[in-house]
């Protein structure tokens, strides 16, 4: 869904001449795009193109050097990286983050809590109001298992799991928080071909069904063309192209540096 084919024409993410610059060296030189409501925006690009430091960046984990990064129109810079859950913004990571040892129903719990006042443990001894809260929490995590098809593991520990599920449990637990933007790092690595079409089946229903935006960094190129209704193509930490799929398929640029044709 693009910025003309959605009704809301108020971009849920803007980042805004955003630079970051360790020492000489510019990892992000004054990048700008917007992610709209409900779709699925891919961010692609070489090695040491800048995607990561600028998802760290709308993460809070890194501080720009310049520039503004806005949610619903409002700037996110003066927040904190444990802040940005409360906002809608969650992040799974390219490396596998979740609880090996735990079974994947808590794993997903844990996501679902990062939206209650009362932490995991306390919800177990807690008051009458923190154990009502406790029940939605589950609700919202056994809701997040189902959307992902993860039901059936529910009591498997994750480290037990295949690449593909474990990607899924990530993706689970991020949900069970109740995002509104949903940053996706490199949820393809490692993955079959039959788990690539699972992992986009999940980022359509994402879109489509909960109303989420997804903010996908990757570097699987049938993936990228499959699901994104916008890509943003970064190289040496400059926007080189940004369009809808079949616009940036046919950019020159990225034609001779990313698909591997001749400009």
């Amino acid at each position: 869904m693009s910025q003309s084919s959605s009704p809301e024409k108020t971009s849920l993410l803007e980042v805004d001449d955003l630079s970051v610059q360790f020492g000489g060296i510019k990892a992000l030189d004054q990048v700008s795009f917007k992610v709209w409501p409900r779709s699925v925006c891919g961010l692609i690009g070489p090695n040491g193109a800048g995607k990561t430091t600028l998802v760290n960046c709308v993460s809070r984990i890194q501080p720009p050097t310049r520039g503004d990064i806005r949610l619903k129109g409002r700037s996110v810079l003066a927040h904190r990286q444990y802040e940005m859950a409360g906002m809608g913004v969650l992040r799974t990571f390219q490396n596998l983050a979740s609880f090996a040892h735990l079974p994947v129903w808590h794993n997903v719990l844990i996501g679902a809590h990062c939206q209650g006042s009362s932490g995991y443990i306390a919800a177990l001894f807690g008051s009458r109001q923190q154990r009502a809260e406790e029940k939605e929490i589950e609700a919202r995590a056994l809701l997040a298992m189902d959307r992902l098809s993860l039901t059936e593991h529910a009591s498997t520990p994750v480290g037990q799991l295949p690449a593909g599920v474990q990607r899924r449990v990530e993706m689970a637990r991020a949900l069970a928080a109740g995002p509104r933007l949903l940053l996706l790092d490199e949820p393809a690595a490692g993955l079959t071909p039959g788990e690539l079409e699972q992992l986009a089946q999940h980022i359509h229903r994402l879109r489509d069904e909960d109303g989420i935006s997804v903010l996908l960094i990757e570097h699987n190129m049938n993936l990228v063309m499959n699901v994104c209704d916008e890509l943003v193509v970064l190289d040496f930490g400059r926007v080189i192209a940004k369009g809808s799929p079949d616009e940036v398929r046919e950019h020159p640029e990225v034609l001779r540096a990313y698909l591997g044709e001749p400009a």
